[in-house]
């Protein structure tokens, strides 16, 4: 079996194996892959690994001996699925590798807002405390969580982890899912609100749900004008459930408080995006599922993803 990966040093840039996809043939490992070299390095193979290179139509109808595509990510808009399902080609994914990490991310945000850690270690360094006359200084207001009502929009496997590290620190969850569950009463202490009811009285908002046309540029002027003044957003999710234009106004004029996020709505990010340089905005470039660990974790269901494909199942194969 030939398989090639298409961008590889996004998910490996050298600290770690792709030792668990050696053993099912050829392998052959390319750093990135731009659209137009997608055909030509991929003509013979019978698998290929992608995490963002995309796989359309006119791609996958020159690649007859392409069997399967693995996604090293849990999102999958990259690869045209009807075009795959008529080829006869099996597509996986790796949902939940980055749990953990995701809502470990989506905390990081939220303290750099409340806490300015960044801010004051640079003070410090600076030599701020060393001129202090009193024993301690802060540059900006602190934030504590304690009985804090956030807003985590998006409730499942994220958005739960999310909820109950909040709730740990003493916030007041509302929940605010796709669905909402049958028996609410069972997931005490945590509320369960629509967005437009949760907006008007969420101290933060946190969102963890997917891009989908429903979702798409949720957070715009006309939320954030029914939201708390001053209230502080994460994205920890997708850059494009954000109107970024609309918060950039949005911090400008002080309706928001602060916008926190790991991703934007093009990646990477162009010098023309609203949210560059804006008023109390903290961005990280997409690496909330980047940890050693996390990778390792995504390497290895990508294999397991293979080796059930190869022995005729079905493990995370999406069509």
């Amino acid at each position: 079996m030939n398989t090639v990966i298409m961008d590889g040093s996004a998910a490996n840039p050298g600290d770690i194996s792709w030792a668990p996809l050696e053993g099912f043939g050829t392998l052959t490992v390319y750093d990135t892959t731009s659209e137009d070299q997608i055909i030509d390095r991929c003509k013979d193979a019978d698998m290929v690994i992608t995490n963002k290179t995309p796989f359309k139509r006119k791609t996958l109808e020159s690649l007859p001996k392409l069997r399967y595509i693995g996604v090293l990510a849990t999102g999958f808009n990259v690869i045209d699925l009807d075009c795959c399902r008529e080829r006869g080609i099996a597509v996986t994914n790796v949902p939940e590798y980055s749990t953990y990490a995701t809502a470990q991310m989506a905390i990081a945000l939220l303290l750099e807002m409340t806490n300015s850690v960044a801010l004051h270690s640079s003070s410090v360094h600076d030599g701020d405390w060393v001129r202090s006359d009193q024993f301690c200084y802060w540059k900006m207001p602190l934030t504590e969580l304690l009985g804090k009502k956030v807003a985590v929009v998006g409730y499942g496997k994220i958005g739960q982890r999310v909820s109950a590290i909040l709730s740990s620190m003493g916030a007041s969850v509302i929940a605010v899912p796709r669905v909402m569950p049958e028996d609410p009463a069972s997931f005490a202490p945590v509320r369960f609100m629509t967005l437009e009811e949760a907006a008007p009285v969420a101290d933060i908002i946190t969102f963890h749900c997917p891009l989908t046309p429903d979702t798409e540029g949720i957070i715009n002027r006309s939320l954030l004008q029914k939201c708390k003044k001053g209230v502080l957003i994460v994205n920890a999710a997708r850059g494009g459930l954000c109107n970024e234009a609309d918060m950039r106004s949005a911090l400008e004029e002080g309706l928001v408080g602060g916008y926190a996020a790991d991703v934007v709505s093009v990646e990477p990010m162009k010098a023309d995006n609203p949210l560059l340089h804006a008023p109390n905005c903290i961005l990280t470039p997409h690496i909330a599922w980047a940890a050693k660990e996390t990778r390792v974790r995504l390497i290895d269901i990508a294999a397991d993803n293979i080796r059930s494909f190869l022995a005729g199942g079905d493990l995370n194969r999406i069509c």
